[in-house]
């Protein structure tokens, strides 16, 4: 299939700087997402890509994903006239910003960001949600069921 150069040059840009790409199976859409291009040529020259071992395709739920390898990356470096020092952004290491990997940073348990301690009731703290204060173990509540039923005594009794 005959691409325009211009066409081609954007979508071996793309592929090179991001080290991905990704183009659902829709050959008359008018343009790709990510790229001004039609969404066939990018089809194409992926799978052109793909013939030479220039880039690992995976299909999945109507969804073409690319993914360039380390030839597909000397290859395009090549094409697009650029220096060894440029690279993917798939094959950078993420800046470490002291923040771990949920993003949260340092933990604080138990305190505010000061060290002080947060004002929690006190170890002695123990509320009573029972009504008239009744203990709860099995007797009692033997007892209190006996008691909404209008029966003085246990249910031992006979």
């Amino acid at each position: 299939m005959l691409i325009p150069k211009k066409d081609r040059k954007e979508v071996y840009k793309y592929i090179f700087n991001e080290g991905v790409m990704v183009a659902k199976k829709d050959f008359n859409k008018p343009q790709h997402d990510d790229v001004p291009v039609r969404n066939l040529y990018v089809i194409k020259l992926m799978t052109s890509l793909k013939s030479r071992g220039y880039v690992r395709e995976s299909f999945t739920w109507q969804v073409y994903y690319w993914y360039l390898t380390n030839e597909g990356t000397e290859y395009l470096r090549d094409y697009l006239h650029l220096d060894k020092e440029v690279v993917p952004q798939t094959h950078k290491k993420p800046r470490s910003s002291g923040l771990r990997r949920g993003g949260r940073g340092r933990r604080n348990y138990g305190g505010n960001n000061n060290g002080e301690k947060r004002n929690y009731p006190g170890n002695d703290y123990n509320p009573n949600y029972r009504k008239n204060n009744e203990k709860w173990d099995r007797n009692s509540r033997q007892r209190t069921y006996n008691r909404n039923n209008n029966e003085e005594s246990s249910s031992n009794e006979n």
